[in-house]
């Protein structure tokens, strides 16, 4: 699974939480769990775009709009269920949200109408399991997003709930397009008067 493309994406995403320039090469190329010269030969390209200089980001959103541009669409399934929320809250199993419900956790603009999360691959049926002892496969309230585990870096807690990162927020709500849109340039907003992304 550790293709080009995931390790293109473990880089941006480790280099957008932390962009004020204050990780090594090396320590970057650690916490994106990819080798030094894979790194090293990426950041050269993503300088050359003039989104970088080093390890600082020098473009936030350029660097968010290239990600969108690459990005590997994770395997989607979707359910029904009655109350999402609780099951999460229950299950031991590793998890971070994102779109609907991230974003009003973290910003309250949007209705959380579908509740989103990253699982892992080796997870994925065990949350198929726990999804439809109460709940129904198909178009619903619920959808997993089974990809690689590196989602998960810099995610946050918000009132006892696991949501992604800020940047990997911003990045999923530009996919989802719409009202979502409007929601990821707020958010966006707020990051770059701050200069830094909101933990």
């Amino acid at each position: 699974m550790k293709t080009r493309g995931i390790l293109r994406e473990r880089i941006i995403r480790a280099i957008l939480v932390e962009p004020d320039g204050s990780l090594t090469k090396y320590k970057l190329a650690k916490k994106a769990e990819c080798s030094f010269p894979w790194t090293h030969e990426f950041l050269n390209k993503l300088e050359a775009l003039k989104l970088v200089e080093g390890t600082k980001v020098t473009d936030f959103a350029g660097l968010l709009n290239y990600w969108l541009q690459v990005k590997i669409k994770p395997e989607k399934k979707d359910y029904m269920h009655k109350d999402p929320i609780n099951l999460i809250q229950k299950t031991k199993l590793p998890y971070a949200l994102t779109t609907y419900q991230a974003e009003n956790l973290v910003q309250h603009y949007l209705f959380p109408s579908r509740t989103d999360l990253y699982v892992r691959t080796e997870d994925a049926e065990e949350w198929h399991s726990q999804l439809t002892v109460e709940g129904l496969v198909g178009k619903g309230n619920v959808r997993l997003l089974i990809t690689d585990a590196h989602v998960f870096y810099g995610s946050l807690k918000r009132q006892g709930l696991t949501v992604v990162s800020i940047p990997q927020l911003i990045v999923d709500l530009l996919e989802e397009g719409g009202v979502c849109t409007e929601a990821a340039e707020k958010l966006l907003q707020k990051v770059e008067q701050h200069a830094q992304p909101i933990h």
